[in-house]
This record gives C-alpha cells, sequence and structure tokens, in this order.
C-alpha cells in the first residue's frame, strides 16, 4: 500500500473548541445572515465521523469528528432485520465489517438488487441487531487510508439511537450542542422489503425530544418521496441531496422521468424547496472540474438555490489527492495529502453554506481562516 505523507494537519485549539455559532433564536439549526448583513458562518459536517481519520460510521469516528470542532455528525441510516436503524453507509457491509472472517455467516453471502445493480455480499437486513453487534468495523478503503487499517476491529456497528446519545454527552462536556445529520439509506429498497426507514427515524427523533424547531438536526435522503413524506411528520430541516448524473430511485421505480439534474434547475429548486430546507450537491455541482481535471468556476447553483430559499451543502471535501481536482494534488501518489485548504477556499468563496468533509479538522481551520469571529 502506498504510504502516506503527512503535512501538518494538527488539530488546532480552534479545532477542538469549534468555531461555529448558532442563533439559539432560529427555527432552525442553520444560521442566517447576522443582524449587520454578513454572510453567516458556513457549517462543518463531520462526514460519517472524522473518517479521514477512523473507520467511517463508528462512534469513534463521529466522537473525534466533535472534538475537531464539527458542527454535526452524520450516520447514515439503514435497518436491520429486526427492524434497528444502525449507522453503515450501505446495507451491504461486506467492505466496512469483518463479516468475511465469522464463518456463521458464511451462508448468508447473498446477492441482491440495490437500486437496479447487483451486490454480492452481506445485508443488515439479514442480521439481527445482537448478530450485528458480533461484527467489528474496518476501514472501507484501506489502500488510500492505510493509517485507518490500525483500527480495524475495535470499533462496534453503533444504532441511532448510540450516536444520539453520543451527541448529547458530547455537547455536554464539550459545552456546545453537537448536531446529527441522519440520511436515510436507499429508503425505496427498505420500504419493500417491510422495513420502511421514515416510522423508525420519526419515533426515534420524537423519543429523545428532538422533532422540534431549533432542534439541531438535519434530515436527508437522495430520494424525494421520502423526503415529501417525512415534511409532514417532521419539524426539523431536510436536505435533498443529488448526485452529479442518474436519478432519484424513488423516481425510476415508479417512471418518473425526472432527474437529478431537473432537480437543480431553477423551476426545480423551487419545488424542492416546498419540502426541503436545503440541498445537498455533490461538490462538481458547484464547482466544476475542467478537461485537465483542474477546478473551475463555480456553476450557477448556489445562487438559483439562494433565489429558492434552500441551503447548499454540498459534499465530500477529503485531503487524499486521489479525492482532489488535479491542480490541488501534492503528487501522483494517491493517499498522500493534497491542498484541501485551497478547495474548501474555493467553495467558501462561492458562497455554500456548510460541507461535508472527512477532515473536519482541516475544514474548521479553513472556515477560521475565512470567516474570523466578527
Amino acid at each position: 500500500m502506498p504510504a502516506t505523507r503527512t503535512i501538518g494537519v494538527a488539530v488546532s485549539a480552534l479545532a477542538l473548541l469549534g468555531v461555529a455559532t448558532m442563533s439559539t433564536a432560529s427555527a432552525t439549526p442553520d444560521q442566517g445572515d447576522d443582524r449587520h448583513g454578513h454572510r453567516a458562518t458556513p457549517l462543518v459536517l463531520g462526514h460519517r465521523g472524522a473518517s479521514g481519520y477512523r473507520p467511517e460510521h463508528t462512534l469513534a469516528s463521529y466522537e473525534l469528528a466533535a472534538r475537531m470542532g464539527a458542527d454535526y455528525i452524520e450516520p447514515d441510516l439503514v435497518s436491520t432485520k429486526d427492524g434497528v436503524l444502525v449507522a453503515r453507509h450501505e446495507p451491504e457491509i461486506g467492505g466496512t465489517t469483518d463479516v468475511a472472517k465469522h464463518q456463521e455467516f458464511a451462508a448468508r453471502k447473498a446477492t441482491k438488487v440495490l437500486d437496479g445493480v447487483s451486490v454480492t455480499g452481506w445485508w443488515t437486513e439479514d442480521f439481527t441487531l445482537a448478530e450485528l453487534k458480533t461484527l467489528r468495523a474496518v476501514e472501507r478503503i484501506p489502500d488510500v487510508r492505510q493509517r485507518n487499517t490500525i483500527y480495524n476491529g475495535r470499533f462496534q456497528v453503533p444504532t441511532f439511537q448510540e450516536v444520539i446519545d453520543l451527541s448529547k454527552r458530547l455537547s455536554r462536556e464539550l459545552g456546545r450542542d453537537v448536531g446529527i445529520y441522519p440520511e436515510t439509506k436507499h429508503p425505496t429498497y427498505f420500504q419493500k422489503l417491510g422495513l420502511d426507514l421514515n416510522p423508525k427515524v420519526v419515533e426515534a427523533l420524537n423519543r429523545n425530544g428532538l422533532n422540534r424547531p431549533g432542534a439541531k438536526v438535519f434530515v436527508q435522503s437522495f430520494e424525494v418521496t421520502n423526503l415529501q413524506e417525512l415534511s409532514r411528520k417532521l419539524r426539523v430541516p431536510l436536505i435533498q441531496l443529488t448526485s452529479a448524473s442518474g436519478a432519484p430511485y424513488d423516481f425510476v421505480a415508479s417512471g418518473d422521468k425526472r432527474t437529478y439534474a431537473d432537480l437543480l434547475t431553477p423551476a426545480g429548486l423551487r419545488g424542492v424547496a416546498k419540502y426541503a430546507y436545503g440541498i445537498g450537491p455533490a461538490k462538481d455541482q458547484v464547482i466544476p472540474r475542467d478537461a485537465a481535471g483542474n477546478l473551475a468556476q463555480p456553476t450557477a447553483l448556489v445562487g438559483n438555490a439562494h433565489a429558492a430559499g434552500l441551503k447548499v451543502h454540498p459534499y465530500t471535501f477529503r485531503a487524499e489527492n486521489v479525492f482532489l481536482p488535479a491542480n490541488l494534488r501534492s503528487s501522483a501518489v494517491p493517499a498522500e495529502y493534497g491542498d484541501l485548504f485551497g478547495e474548501l477556499s474555493a467553495f467558501w468563496a462561492a458562497g455554500v453554506d456548510g460541507v461535508f468533509s472527512d477532515n473536519p479538522d482541516i475544514a474548521v481551520a479553513s472556515r477560521a481562516e475565512t470567516f474570523p469571529r466578527r
């Protein structure tokens, strides 16, 4: 595996304490412009926690993100066989747990169709929570993040409730609210299995006193119908995720011909604003790359979204060269760190309202440089 060259990304005191100031008077957990008309401080969103430093979707990853100053931690939610919400990037867990080493589960390996694509592996809906708890998390991209592999086998698959409990504990300890930003993963897929995610999300937020205006919670999804349903049951803001290609799978399944690109037209954004508070676009939809892979000029998306009354939280900002534009890479070695500060600066200048980052310490430090406390 390629050796990773560090370039002095230490966690500063600002990153440990956090730099975002939240308006307690707002009915949403996001910030508006301050009373002097200055642009509000954007949010730093710990993408699957601090997954640049710990295996993703583990309590250790979420805790590190909060301690680095992230305003929110982001669990992707899937369901177990017994209907418990757990944090995994996908229902297929062969690449994010050590399930392949458990001979007692060898016969559960199966090929299924997930959003129209055949995938072979082990699936959360075929395991009870008790069985999942016997597994341990592993690094999903070990060739890029070899250092994270030292933590393989050390952390369990957490439940949504455990993530909520962690956010509450860290909020008390750090003296600031650590928000949660759950994503419902493949809602159409789970609904067809009789494991509808929406009621479980609503129930969990109700049970924890988080289904209220002002709660530091966002709920996000790449599908549309489930967000529209949630908009009638939740009092927290919803975020419509989009991809640089393709279409929401609920549209595909129902024969709706609209694509993600259609959702991001001015008219499409006005439609999204009827049920959502913001959008979570792929970062290339905000600032594309040119034919050489270099960062190009921003599109009109941020301005169009703001005109429709929507916030913009693009994903995903990562420090390794393989994820950066060509002109911000430090070398030809995919796992070495490039200039993530440079990429973030371009997106702050483009007017985004928050960023999802695997390296929340870098995002917090960059934000502090760009938006000093007033």
